[in-house]
């Protein structure tokens, strides 16, 4: 298997690639560079825009609009104009933006947007998973899940059965039982346990963005293992990508046959040796696979902006 790197300067903390099928085009969040990306394969043209904070992740919407996830929210970028509209602030009461944030999401077929956040300073396991969705009468936010410190690996299964759900600093993925008419999830149960980092022993990393393929498998960047798993329904490690940077972050299934796996990386507070190898943290990098990956799921946003709150 031949890993390409991508000519793209590196990423401070790359996150949440999707393939763009109708642009033929790569899209990620750069969350501590501030910067929503597009990357045309076919020109070579890199778009970026800036953000007002952090992007955690971002999703297609109908017409040249993206929905993301900030520190405080969802947001409608436009990449026409650049402009950026609110759709739905978190509940204050919930979501202290001093030490929250938004970070991995992803839509469902449904069209609803759901976004993890994180947690800085880990003095409690706060953080949530939130759920954006859209109506004749606008936006309306729900708290879906709890008791995690970073969200992150947020997945559907290819028969809207099951959703991946995963806290980084725990080493564990979770699911739960998705009901994707209702939108609701129920019985969540551990599913992944990773080994913990312990001094003087190899270290495989913990599970950070993932992806699942049109056969069910949930591909998962190891995040200081410097690598991503291909792993089984039954969680059973099928196939190890090896990659050069040792924190890749997560991973997108691309191209016109969904066969290109993308992978983004992070940068930001790696040493200075990682920072200036000849591959550098941040890179970007893309691999051929057997199996095509999902298509991305569109936003569904209505005629209206109001925002609501459940």
């Amino acid at each position: 298997m031949t890993l390409q790197v991508l000519p793209l300067p590196p990423s401070e903390l790359g996150e949440s690639p999707f393939w763009h099928p109708e642009e033929n085009c790569l899209y990620w969040c750069d969350i501590q560079g501030l910067t929503i990306n597009a990357w045309n394969p076919a020109d070579g043209q890199h778009r970026q825009w800036k953000t007002p904070s952090e992007p955690g992740c971002c999703a297609p919407a109908s017409g040249k609009r993206l929905v993301i996830g900030l520190r405080d929210g969802f947001y409608q970028l436009d990449t026409i104009s650049s402009a950026f509209t609110l759709l739905a602030a978190l509940p204050p009461a919930q979501h202290d933006t001093r030490v929250l944030r938004l970070n991995d999401g992803r839509c469902d077929t449904a069209g609803r947007f759901w976004a993890g956040s994180v947690i800085t300073p880990r003095t409690a396991p706060d953080a949530a998973l939130w759920r954006l969705s859209a109506s004749s009468e606008g936006y309306t936010v729900q708290h879906m899940a709890g008791d995690n410190f970073t969200a992150n690996g947020l997945a559907f299964s290819p028969d809207n059965r099951i959703m991946y759900w995963s806290n980084t600093p725990e080493h564990r993925i979770d699911r739960f039982d998705f009901d994707v008419a209702t939108g609701t999830i129920s019985n969540r149960q551990p599913w992944v346990q990773f080994d913990r980092k312990v001094e003087g022993q190899p270290y495989g990393g913990r599970p950070d963005g993932a992806a699942v393929d049109a056969e069910g498998n949930y591909w998962v960047a190891m995040y200081e293992g410097a690598c991503v798993l291909q792993l089984s329904q039954a969680g059973k490690v099928l196939q190890r990508i090896e990659v050069p940077v040792q924190c890749p972050t997560m991973v997108c299934f691309g191209g016109e046959d969904l066969r290109t796996l993308y992978i983004t990386s992070a940068r930001a507070g790696r040493p200075l040796d990682e920072q200036s190898a000849q591959v550098p943290a941040g890179s970007l990098f893309s691999t051929r696979v057997e199996v095509a990956g999902l298509p991305v799921n569109f936003f569904n946003p209505p005629e209206t902006t109001t925002a609501l709150h459940s």
